[in-house]
């Protein structure tokens, strides 16, 4: 096994997931300013998904013996309309998709089938994302902002202030 080669992998892992992590939370904090409350909660529960991502993957790379490089991949974009928003978080669990998968297969041929299946489980994972995500972007396509409008107003009204 080419442990080099694997924490490499592993690192790259690393900082995608962290520029995930502040991506969908920068998305979250608008996307809430906005009173989307649904679509924000939810780019909140994945950021947090993508942190135990994180931890996994740093779990490997010390197990390998190596260091965990906590950079980001890319500085946050800044967007802030909705439509735009889901459309830039499918892009990035797409391109997470073929990144693990490409990685899984690096690994298989290493032959260290611990990291390969790390990576698996992390495209089920980012597979998951996606899915939840295409499907916000399908009902705002549907039925417009109203969709999400009309979401937060199920939470019920904000509370009275003094």
């Amino acid at each position: 096994m080419n442990r080099t080669n694997s924490i490499a992998l592993l690192n790259k892992a690393v900082a995608d997931e962290l520029q995930a992590i502040h991506q969908y939370l920068y998305f979250h904090f608008h996307l809430d300013d906005q009173s989307f409350k649904p679509l924000a909660a939810l780019f909140k529960k994945v950021a947090i998904m993508e942190m135990g991502h994180v931890e996994v993957l740093a779990e490997r790379i010390l197990f390998l013996k190596g260091d965990v490089e906590m950079t980001l991949a890319a500085p946050v974009e800044k967007i802030t309309e909705p439509q735009a928003i889901l459309a830039k978080a499918m892009a990035m669990e797409e391109d997470g998709i073929q990144t693990y998968n490409q990685a899984a297969l690096a690994c298989s041929a290493q032959a260290d089938a611990a990291s390969k299946q790390l990576f698996e489980r992390l495209v089920a994972d980012e597979e998951g994302h996606y899915d939840l995500f295409e499907k916000q972007r399908d009902n705002v396509q549907r039925f417009g902002l109203s969709y999400l409008a009309l979401q937060s107003f199920e939470s019920g009204p904000p509370p009275a202030e003094d």
